[in-house]
């Protein structure tokens, strides 16, 4: 697997141009005003595991247009309130089985996981909440649901289901409200970023080898799924482009970047060929607040898998004591 993208030192300083809506941030306002006028409370179910460690709830709350959305919430010992990291999941995964997300517990955080809507069944052991909108034609997968509208884009969805995720955590009396972060990589890196531009006083942000940034770099370099499913798609509605790109601005991570003002820690994989280095450095480089960026060399889409956690633990430690 070559470096097949820009030298590290361009990389560093790319800051391209893209396209951003006029209606940007009326848009995204409206759309999360609208999910909390829907209404409705999350509801917290102590959930039977044989794990003794930790107190593990099953999580519905309310996401866009009021959808019951499903999660699972893990306490560490003790009374609290805890300082929380939302987890968000990679292309295809649901929220699986809580033992997967001790870590964070371990460390002393609560860990709050988001199921995405109509997806849980590519890999893992599976998700538990349907996506009840639906769309015009779309290639297989979800990347082009709804792709011909921002108001109908698969994603306008997720991204709002996000930021409702955030709310609902800080709604748990054994959650300290003022110190909530944000975690994901690939698609939930992309998810990390939106939750990041959309959410308020986050504590930080953590965003691996992220996905659903600078779109129309990433459709033109790689053909790798999911972005292929893009690609597919244009290749059969010859005449969409326009409309399909415009869609997209509305969700890319560089403009989200450009909103969010957290501490935050990327990581990037020079040999990415899933998320093209270009693209992560694009959002980085667009990025508000305060920020660093770990770079992976020879590393692949898996990026710094394990490596990079410790990090993130030393960053986050940090900022629950300031």
């Amino acid at each position: 697997m070559p470096h097949f993208d820009l030298p590290i030192d361009q990389l560093r300083a790319y800051r391209p141009e893209v396209r951003v809506p006029a209606g940007f941030d009326t848009f995204w306002r409206q759309t999360l005003a609208d999910a909390r006028k829907a209404g409705g409370d999350p509801r917290f179910t102590p959930a039977e595991t044989p794990l003794v460690g930790c107190h593990v709830l099953d999580v519905r709350f309310p996401g866009f247009a009021g959808d019951p959305i499903a999660g699972w919430l893990l306490l560490p010992p003790g009374d609290g309130p805890h300082p929380a990291v939302v987890q968000f999941l990679g292309y295809g995964a649901g929220r699986g089985l809580p033992h997967e997300y001790l870590p964070w517990v371990a460390a002393g955080y609560a860990c709050f996981v988001m199921d995405s809507r109509g997806q849980g069944s590519t890999w893992g052991v599976g998700g538990a909440t349907p996506d009840p909108h639906g769309s015009g034609p779309a290639a297989n997968g979800v990347m082009t649901r709804g792709i011909e509208d921002p108001e109908t884009y698969y994603y306008r969805r997720l991204f709002t289901d996000a930021v409702r995720a955030v709310d609902a955590v800080r709604r748990h009396p054994s959650v300290d409200a003022a110190r909530v972060a944000v975690s994901g990589g690939s698609q939930g890196g992309g998810i990390a970023l939106a939750a990041a531009g959309l959410s308020e006083d986050l504590m930080a942000v953590f965003v691996d080898v992220p996905f659903l940034c600078h779109f129309e770099r990433a459709v033109g370099l790689t053909d790798r799924e999911p972005y292929a499913e893009i690609t597919r798609y244009l290749s059969v509605h010859r005449e969409s482009a326009e409309r399909v790109f415009d869609t997209l601005s509305y969700f890319d991570g560089v403009n989200l970047a450009a909103l969010a003002t957290a501490p935050a820690l990327f990581s990037v994989a020079l040999m990415d060929q899933t998320c093209p280095p270009s693209t992560v450095f694009a959002a980085f480089n667009a990025y508000a607040g305060p920020k660093e960026i770990t770079v992976y060399a020879f590393n692949g889409h898996e990026g710094g898998a394990a490596a990079q956690w410790p990090r993130q633990v030393a960053l986050l430690a940090g900022a629950a004591r300031a």
